[in-house]
């Protein structure tokens, strides 16, 4: 019972790793916040609550507390009034998870503005708004943690998602940022990449034998093994951990590197663009980093 007495706001919790966490922070005694619009992968359709509704039945049929709420993450008075629910049911909150999240695959040359800003107002503004909107609460309380689900799209790289990799490397900028300035309250940030076979994933193509081998390696992933090391993270156990940035992968569990020089050139005469050209570049091509994929850097079946 980690999170005994203790309030969770989970976004996009009715299905898939959003969903594993609401039930694993239940089981560990939480009161839960279930919010999901029940919309499409896409996120361009009509509400419907009734999804999350599932996640809190199945709650409350294992004995715990829930409620759902609709409102979008990507608003920022529907941000507030999640929250608001929270304190409203359960008389205070402790931990928001962002886990909310759309996808609008396409190549660079053919992303259009609105599939740029569809998934950036989701997945980066939504993180802001939510965060932002339980911030005074946590500072007032002096405690409170925050788990954002970020991608190794973004830490390392995915073809036809620029919206989706500039999004999710934003977050992991976001959550640092948070670390930093509400570490003198006692509230903690970390980031975290799941690897899991979900609704959101299910939408990667097979057109190639490449991208078959990848999708079936991808089915083995379990969502809800996700939902321990976010636990781990919210309760007072992770007190001490802030500003991180992890990886759950089935039964494996990464800390991510955070970028950091590698290399220097210095010259007292300073740099013309010539001498850069050859200096500077040769002198550090053996520590370029190659166009990787996210599929190239886990290359190895899931354990």
């Amino acid at each position: 019972m980690m999170m005994k007495d203790k309030v969770v706001l989970v976004t996009g919790a009715a299905r898939g790793v959003g969903r594993g966490v609401a039930l694993e922070m239940a089981r560990a005694g939480a009161a839960v916040v279930v919010n999901d619009l029940g919309v499409s992968l896409k996120g361009d359709d009509s509400a419907d609550v009734s999804a999350a509704g599932e996640v809190v039945a199945e709650i409350e049929a294992m004995g715990g507390r829930a409620v759902a709420d609709g409102h979008s993450v990507a608003d920022w008075d529907g941000a507030h009034a999640m929250v608001q629910t929270a304190l409203d049911t359960f008389g205070r909150i402790d931990a928001v998870v962002n886990n909310a999240g759309n996808l609008r695959d396409v190549l660079f040359h053919k992303m259009t503005e609105e599939d740029f800003d569809a998934v950036i107002g989701v997945h980066l503004k939504g993180s802001f708004n939510v965060s932002r909107a339980a911030a005074p609460h946590f500072k007032a309380q002096a405690s409170g943690a925050y788990v954002h689900m970020v991608s190794t799209s973004g830490l390392v790289g995915n073809m036809g998602q620029a919206n989706y990799s500039a999004a999710k490397l934003g977050m992991v900028a976001l959550s640092k940022s948070i670390a930093l300035d509400m570490a003198r309250f006692n509230v903690r940030s970390n980031a975290v990449a799941p690897f899991a076979w979900t609704r959101m994933v299910s939408s990667i193509p097979t057109d190639t034998p490449e991208q078959q081998k990848r999708v079936e390696g991808l089915k083995k992933l379990v969502p809800e093994k996700v939902a321990a090391l976010c636990v781990a993270l919210c309760s007072d156990a992770g007190a001490d951990v802030s500003g991180q940035i992890f990886g759950s992968r089935n039964n494996e569990i990464y800390l991510f590197s955070q970028p950091r020089p590698v290399r220097t050139a210095h010259t007292a005469d300073g740099w013309t663009p010539e001498a850069i050209a050859e200096r500077v570049f040769p002198q550090f091509q053996n520590d370029f980093y190659p166009l990787h994929r996210s599929g190239d850097v886990f290359s190895w079946d899931p354990v």
